[in-house]
């Protein structure tokens, strides 16, 4: 343990982890933490592949649908934040007048529910361009001669997509998986700063961002660094049974 300007120490062994792990506060921010990454990772990527799908059935004009799907991508995710902060503001955000024009109470400063949904639909947003490209690129990696086959042997479009399209995009779905998970973890660290820091109540603290809080803001050096260990250990263990479990049903 070590105060807050560095200049004393003491060895406390693993009393750091226990506090942390017996805090209520911090269970609650893990379980928000994987509730927020598969909200943004699902959405996403079914939005992103979506459009992927329409685009790839776009014969006129698709360089221009691509353009606008793929420009979010150049924004960092701390302008996105501030460009969400303001469409939502209360005192002038657009989407906020229009959300409580339909009749809808919505304040993402005093209500988790709204702030929740503000950070997911930001991150959401941000991340869209980049899964779309990948999907696109794998859909138009398909041969031609395959489709032709499948739309002879099945020709209900839906079915043929579940059955034949989007088992040939397991690499690329899987790939998505990895990386959206990564990025909902530790890159949306920018868009809850801007927007709601956190709050309300802690409705929106993610682990990173706790480890922000109590490290830089409320000085607890120790803590914040027993739980960047405990982030670390728990990053591995996901990524281990992202690979071992769900690349298993993945066809390369």
């Amino acid at each position: 343990m070590e105060d807050a300007f560095g200049l004393s120490s003491e060895f406390v062994g693993l009393r750091n982890f226990t506090d942390v792990l017996e805090d209520p506060e911090y269970v609650s921010t893990v379980l928000f933490t994987l509730f927020f990454s598969a909200l943004v990772t699902f959405f996403s990527l079914s939005l992103a592949l979506l459009l992927a799908v329409q685009v790839n059935e776009v014969l006129t004009g698709a360089g221009v649908y691509k353009t606008f799907l793929m420009w979010a991508y150049a924004i960092a995710p701390p302008a996105a934040g501030l460009v969400g902060s303001l469409l939502f503001s209360p005192l002038m955000g657009d989407l906020y007048n229009g959300i409580n024009a339909l009749g809808f109470d919505f304040n993402h400063t005093r209500d988790g529910s709204d702030s929740i949904f503000v950070v997911v639909l930001i991150s959401v947003w941000k991340q869209l361009s980049i899964n779309f490209i990948f999907f696109l690129s794998g859909l138009q990696g398909i041969p031609a001669s395959v489709q032709e086959a499948a739309r002879i042997d099945c020709p209900v479009s839906i079915k043929r997509f579940w059955t034949v399209t989007f088992p040939l995009l397991a690499p690329t779905t899987f790939f998505l998986l990895v990386i959206n998970t990564t990025y909902a973890f530790f890159e949306t660290f920018g868009v809850i700063d801007l927007t709601t820091r956190g709050g309300p109540a802690g409705s929106t603290t993610t682990l990173v961002y706790k480890i922000y809080q109590d490290g830089f803001l409320g000085a607890d050096l120790g803590g914040s660094a027993a739980q960047s260990v405990i982030l670390m250990l728990f990053v591995i263990c996901l990524t281990i049974i992202q690979f071992r479990y769900v690349d298993k049903k993945v066809h390369y």
